[in-house]
């Protein structure tokens, strides 16, 4: 089996993510961030749409369910949370299966940017689709969970497969490069921040990552190795993510 990601750029630094089921046409929306851009891409693919699978209620990632729905009819799959702005038609959580065709995609708790936050994996294809949960050099902010849930949510990813392409629904990773660099002295990390640097000036994507080049480079996955550094030396690694979480809140360079 193959599955297909058709990737593209919405809003003002959003992804949009179709993706089709090569053996059945089965199709799906990641999240519906833009429902004019999602509509105009399966008119330019010549898709229709079956399903929508939410990762989070967000506005840029939910906002565009209802009008997406009436549209095509698609059926929308996602965690309770969302139905606080949007329609469901299964609520899914860490633990539940979904199919696209004959894709499957295990459901991963990955709550701490929102309390019900999920994504989505398909092992055969070594693909996740992570909503806000964790970045290229990035994760998200800590909106509604704390330390403790969010640090569990990452190891959850972070214990994926290597070869894992990690699709994050934003484009930061310059940004996240600079806080990095200003929190990790890797010089790996620095090779990754100049190509980086390189590619957002060429204009070219750095979406998708990997779950292996995260583990070597990101600072939130590397929170436990940082922790001297942050003033956790010692501490429980949740605690050690929290203050390179509050690092980059607070961060303006």
């Amino acid at each position: 089996m193959t599955l297909t990601v058709h990737q593209f750029a919405c809003l003002s630094d959003n992804y949009g993510f179709l993706i089709r089921d090569d053996a059945t046409g089965k199709t799906a929306s990641i999240d519906t961030p833009d429902a004019a851009a999602i509509l105009a891409q399966l008119k330019g693919l010549g898709w229709g749409l079956d399903f929508i699978f939410n990762t989070h209620w967000h506005a840029d990632h939910a906002g565009g369910n209802a009008e997406i729905k009436a549209a095509t009819g698609c059926y929308i799959v996602g965690p309770a949370e969302v139905t606080r702005i949007a329609p469901l038609d299964r609520t899914v959580v860490g633990g539940d299966e979904v199919m696209l065709g004959e894709t499957h995609f295990g459901v991963i708790e990955t709550g701490g940017h929102t309390l019900g936050h999920i994504a989505y994996f398909d092992d055969a294809d070594r693909v996740a689709f992570v909503g806000d949960t964790l970045f290229a050099l990035g994760c998200g902010r800590m909106f509604e969970g704390e330390p403790k849930q969010f640090w569990a949510s990452l190891s959850r990813l972070a214990a994926l497969p290597d070869d894992t392409k990690v699709y994050c629904a934003h484009e930061y990773t310059a940004s996240n490069a600079r806080f990095a660099l200003s929190v990790d002295p890797d010089p790996g990390l620095r090779a990754r921040a100049d190509a980086v640097f390189a590619a957002r000036e060429r204009g070219e994507p750095t979406v998708p990552t990997t779950i292996g080049l995260e583990k070597a480079t990101n600072p939130f996955l590397r929170a436990p190795v940082l922790a001297a550094r942050v003033g956790k030396a010692g501490a429980p690694d949740y605690e050690a993510f929290a203050a390179v979480r509050a690092a980059k809140d607070a961060f303006r360079g």
